[in-house]
C-alpha cells in the first residue's frame, strides 16, 4: 500500500508561513527552511515588542509631562507628587495629551498642583 503524506495540508501549511513571509529579503520570502525561522523569529519580536511599546510610550508621556512641568515651574517628581496629594487621578498618557493639546488645561491642573504643596 502506498504511503499518505497528505500533500494539500502540507502545502497549506507551508504556503500560510511563505505569504506570511513575502517582502523579506533575499531568500526570506520563498525559501521554506529561511521563511519559517524568520517567521518565527518574528513572532518572538513581536512578542517582545507589544510589552516594550508601553514602556516606550510610558516613558515618552513622562517626557512630555515633564517639558509642560517646567513651563510652570515645577519638575516632573514634584508635579506627581502634589498631584497624588492633591486628589487629581489623571493617567500619565491624559496627562500628557493634555500637555501637548489642550495647555490652557494642564495650566489649570499645574496651578491647583502648585497650591496643593
Amino acid at each position: 500500500m502506498p504511503r499518505s503524506v497528505n500533500a494539500v495540508a502540507s502545502r497549506r501549511r507551508r504556503k500560510k508561513i511563505l505569504s506570511q513571509t513575502r517582502g523579506n529579503f533575499g531568500p526570506g520570502g520563498n525559501v521554506w527552511t529561511v521563511a519559517k525561522n524568520i517567521y518565527e523569529k518574528g513572532l518572538g519580536y513581536a512578542y517582545r515588542d507589544r510589552r516594550a511599546k508601553k514602556r516606550h510610550f510610558r516613558s515618552l508621556w513622562i517626557v512630555r509631562i515633564n517639558a509642560a512641568c517646567r513651563e510652570h515651574g515645577l519638575s516632573y517628581s514634584e508635579f506627581m507628587g502634589n498631584i497624588h496629594k492633591s486628589g487629581i487621578d489623571i493617567n500619565r498618557k491624559v496627562l500628557a495629551d493634555l500637555a501637548m493639546n489642550e495647555p490652557k488645561a494642564f495650566a489649570a491642573i499645574a496651578k491647583k498642583v502648585k497650591s496643593a504643596k
